[in-house]
């Protein structure tokens, strides 16, 4: 039990370690972006530009595809895709997130929580290029925010610490075994099918196949993106999911509390 309590107590030492080293893990995230658009006229605005060119053409064309109001689809499918981008790079990244950061842990004594923190910001950074793109769509299709919107920002705090969370786990499984970065890759591309990003699931309940849509209610991420999106469109997340999220947030920080005390000092070996 010593022991236990002693590797808890180091782990959280070297977690605020890192985690209070706010200078060196934003000025890594920023860079990161800086040196992908090195040389480039636009710089980062590449990252807006992008994901707008592909909003421009998907949304008018998907509400035509999918029977849906472009008042009402617009809005939904422009948080889906901009929500979903985040939550997949963040996961995909932090299955490399130690990988990545490897001269740097063999260099000397530097947290692994700064790198987790590197790879969590550096998401962020893209996310406030591209929440801008809902600003004219939100205005386009007439979405009336309410006092509801403001819940946008708990929410958004605790999806962090779920992503925080996911990207120790990740990562540091990664490091072992080589094979879950392509597994959980190829996981991701099934479940953007099975999140409502592109579809509403209100629809499929109204074509009485409601069973179908079951499967929503044990997925994470689509927890996730409902409790941001919904508050954005003027909305509010039911309870089951408000507490579904809570749940699984508590799980996956124990689980990241008890690999990041047991197996810290494994991963500069293994990478």
């Amino acid at each position: 039990m010593h022991d236990s309590n002693s590797s808890l107590a180091g782990a959280w030492a070297d977690w605020w370690d890192g985690t209070r080293a706010v200078d060196l893990w934003w000025t890594l995230a920023r860079y990161d972006i800086l040196l992908r658009y090195r040389r480039s006229m636009l710089g980062p605005l590449w990252i807006t530009l992008s994901m707008g060119a592909m909003l421009l053409g998907m949304g008018p064309l998907y509400s035509v595809l999918l029977h849906q109001p472009l008042n009402r689809f617009y809005p939904y499918l422009t948080l889906g895709i901009i929500f979903w981008h985040f939550f997949s790079s963040t996961i995909n990244e932090g299955c490399q997130v130690f990988i990545a950061a490897a001269p740097y842990l063999k260099q000397g004594r530097v947290s692994s929580s700064v790198f987790v923190w590197r790879t969590l910001t550096r998401q962020v950074i893209q996310l406030a290029h591209h929440i801008v793109l809902y600003l004219p769509v939100a205005w386009y299709c007439g979405v009336h925010w309410s006092p509801d919107t403001l819940l946008f920002i708990p929410w958004f705090l605790l999806v962090l610490v779920n992503l925080h969370a996911l990207v120790i786990i990740l990562g540091i499984v990664s490091a072992r075994f080589r094979d879950v970065p392509q597994i959980v890759g190829s996981v991701l591309q099934l479940l953007m099918f099975l999140t409502p990003v592109f579809w509403i699931p209100d629809v499929l309940a109204q074509e009485d196949v409601p069973a179908r849509t079951r499967f929503i209610l044990y997925n994470p991420l689509a927890q996730m993106l409902d409790v941001l999106r919904l508050p954005l469109l003027g909305g509010r997340p039911a309870s089951g999911t408000c507490w579904f999220l809570l749940d699984f947030t508590i799980l996956a920080v124990v689980v990241a509390a008890l690999l990041y005390a047991t197996q810290r000092r494994r991963i500069v070996y293994w990478v």
